[in-house]
């Protein structure tokens, strides 16, 4: 299983970014989430993307609830992170994450920087 981030980058506050996720070795069909690590702080969830036999769930972290939205392509399996409204709390390494088999197995990041 492997997971690339990208997308990462300079944006200013109030900007928007666009990250993807690049997944091989799996299915389309496993929870994917998006974490972060800004300095200083543990990494912690941002948005989580499952799909069920009832359907797609998706949860987010309150601090990004109408900012930020996770999605999947179910053909090729990228999973992206649209984030609006960006402000300087956003700066942080966003990583993606797939649970399969058990496990749980992590991209190596991609540096988000909100700065004017």
């Amino acid at each position: 299983v492997q997971l690339v981030e990208s997308g990462g980058g300079l944006v200013q506050p109030g900007g928007s970014l666009r990250l993807s996720c690049s997944v091989t070795g799996i299915g389309a069909l496993y929870p994917m989430s998006w974490y972060r690590q800004g300095p200083g702080n543990s990494r912690e969830l941002v948005a989580i993307e499952t799909m069920g036999s009832s359907g797609e769930k998706i949860g987010q972290t309150n601090s990004v609830v109408d900012r930020f939205t996770i999605s999947r392509d179910s053909v090729s399996g990228v999973v992206y992170l649209q984030m609006n409204n960006l402000g300087p709390k956003d700066t942080a390494v966003y990583y993606c994450s797939a649970e399969y088999a058990g496990r749980q197995f992590w991209g190596k990041g991609t540096l988000v920087t909100v700065s004017s």
